[in-house]
C-alpha cells in the first residue's frame, strides 16, 4: 500500500483536481483506491457526490474512537472509496496536539485499512501545521502542484526548506506544473528554465483549460466525462504514469 498526498502551502493550485483524477485513473487500472479528503472545505467530497460529514468528527478519528471502516463511503466508481471531509477538520491540529505521539496520528488512523487498498490519496488543506507534518510522516510521496508563477515557486522553495530542516527525506517530492498556459511568456520562461535548476520537477504538466474547470459542474473525475484524446486527460494520464514510475 502506498500513501500519496497532494499538497501545497498555497491554495488554488489544482490539488483537489489532481487527487480526484489520479485516484480515478488508479482505480480504472484495477487498483483498490481510497481518497481521504482532509480539507474541511470538502472539495474532493463534493466531486464524489458524498455528504461532507463523518460520525465523531476529527476528534473521533484522531483519538482512535471512530472505526475508520464504518466511515468509508463508496463512490460511483469501481475500486474507489472515500473517507469524507468534515467541517470539524478545521480543529484537527488541536486534537493531534493533545494526542500521544502527535506526529504519527494520521498514519495510525490509516493503519486499520492499509491492507484493503493499493493506494491511499490524501487531499490536503493548504497550510503548514501539525496536520501537514503528519502528512509528511505518513506519505510515501508528496504530489505538489505548482503554477508557473513567482509566488507559487516561492511556496515550493518554502516547502523544500521545511522538508530539509525537519529531515523528511523518506517522503519523495513530486512537484509538477499545474494550470499552465504556454501562451504566457512568464509560464514559458519558468517551465523551460526551472527544470535545469530544480531537477525534481516532473515532466508532465496540466494545462489550464475549461475541461478541468467543468469538474465542479459535472461533480466527476475529468476522464469519466471527457474524450480520451483531450489534452488535459492525456496530461493527467502522463502524470500518473510518471508518478507510478517513481513511487
Amino acid at each position: 500500500m502506498k500513501i500519496l498526498a497532494t499538497y501545497n502551502i498555497k491554495g488554488g493550485v489544482g490539488k483537489t483536481a489532481t487527487t480526484v483524477n489520479l485516484a480515478y485513473l488508479a482505480a480504472q487500472e484495477g487498483k483498490r483506491v481510497l481518497v481521504w479528503d482532509l480539507d474541511p472545505q470538502g472539495a474532493a467530497t463534493f466531486y464524489f457526490r458524498v455528504k461532507p460529514k463523518i460520525k465523531g468528527g476529527a476528534k473521533g478519528l484522531v483519538k482512535g474512537k471512530s472505526d475508520v471502516e464504518n466511515l468509508l463511503k463508496g463512490t460511483d466508481y469501481e475500486n474507489l472509496d472515500l473517507l469524507p471531509a468534515d467541517f470539524s477538520y478545521r480543529h484537527m491540529d488541536l486534537h493531534i496536539g493533545d494526542a500521544k505521539k502527535p506526529m504519527e496520528r494520521l498514519k495510525k488512523v490509516l493503519a486499520s485499512v492499509k491492507d484493503d487498498y493499493d493506494y491511499i490519496f490524501l487531499d490536503c488543506p493548504p497550510s503548514i501545521s501539525l496536520v501537514s507534518e503528519n502528512i509528511f510522516t505518513a506519505a510515501d510521496g508528496l504530489i505538489v502542484p505548482i503554477i508557473p508563477t513567482t509566488l507559487s515557486l516561492r511556496t515550493l522553495d518554502q516547502l523544500m526548506a521545511f522538508r530539509k530542516k525537519h529531515k523528511l527525506h523518506k517522503t519523495a517530492m513530486l512537484p509538477f506544473f499545474s494550470m499552465t498556459d504556454r501562451r504566457r511568456k512568464l509560464h514559458r520562461d519558468i517551465m523551460d528554465g526551472l527544470p535545469d535548476e530544480l531537477d525534481v520537477v516532473l515532466k508532465a504538466h496540466i494545462p489550464n483549460c475549461s475541461d478541468v474547470e467543468l469538474m465542479g459542474l459535472k461533480r466527476a473525475p475529468l476522464p469519466s466525462y471527457t474524450q480520451k484524446n483531450k489534452s488535459a486527460v492525456r496530461a493527467y494520464k502522463a502524470l500518473w504514469q510518471e508518478i507510478k514510475g517513481i513511487i
